[in-house]
């Protein structure tokens, strides 16, 4: 370890200190021209190629999803085989003077009614599951005697009636039936 030398009494300093331990004279700082010790890790100022290269590769990913995944080549063969059909079968005649019959729409998805049920009675904090048994739905919670448990049974109720069920009842976490009514 080279050490510097005060210029006053000519005493061995170690590099670092401001004045000399023997006559308190202030020594002449010199700047380093390297590190002493420790490790030094040379900073590099590259280019980021390997994030643009990452970048295009995502982004080639992305249109290629968009563009290979179909789009509307289901309802296109759809088309096509509707035609194919029509084609081989004789055409029925219809009579002008009968009206055309409505189509029935389709009772609600009483699933989709119970999730949405579910989703509810959790924003409403009366933690809940809805369940679909048979011809009845079972609501199961800690909650069913709360005030605010009725008004939402009465709010969902026709949308269940219309979707075919005919009984609704609230359970407590132990099974015990707390409400129940026809729908």
């Amino acid at each position: 370890m080279s050490g510097a030398v005060c210029p006053s009494c000519g005493v061995a300093v170690v590099p670092g200190y401001v004045r000399c331990p023997k006559c308190h004279k202030p020594l002449p700082q010199r700047r380093a021209s390297h590190l002493e010790g420790g490790t030094a890790v040379q900073t590099s100022r590259s280019f980021p190629t390997l994030a643009i290269v990452a970048a295009v590769v995502l982004a080639a990913g992305i249109i290629a999803y968009f563009a290979l995944r179909g789009g509307d080549k289901p309802a296109t063969q759809q088309a096509e085989a509707a035609e194919t059909d029509v084609d081989q079968t004789a055409p029925e005649p219809q009579l002008l003077d009968q009206p055309e019959a409505q189509p029935q729409p389709a009772a609600p998805d009483p699933a989709r009614i119970a999730a949405d049920f579910e989703r509810t009675l959790k924003k409403q904090r009366l933690w809940a599951t809805v369940a679909i048994v048979g011809d009845h739905v079972d609501v199961r919670s800690g909650s069913c005697s709360d005030a605010a448990m009725i008004p939402a049974f009465d709010a969902v109720a026709p949308s269940f009636k219309a979707a075919g069920l005919t009984r609704m009842r609230c359970l407590e976490q132990s099974g015990r039936v707390v409400v129940e009514r026809d729908l």
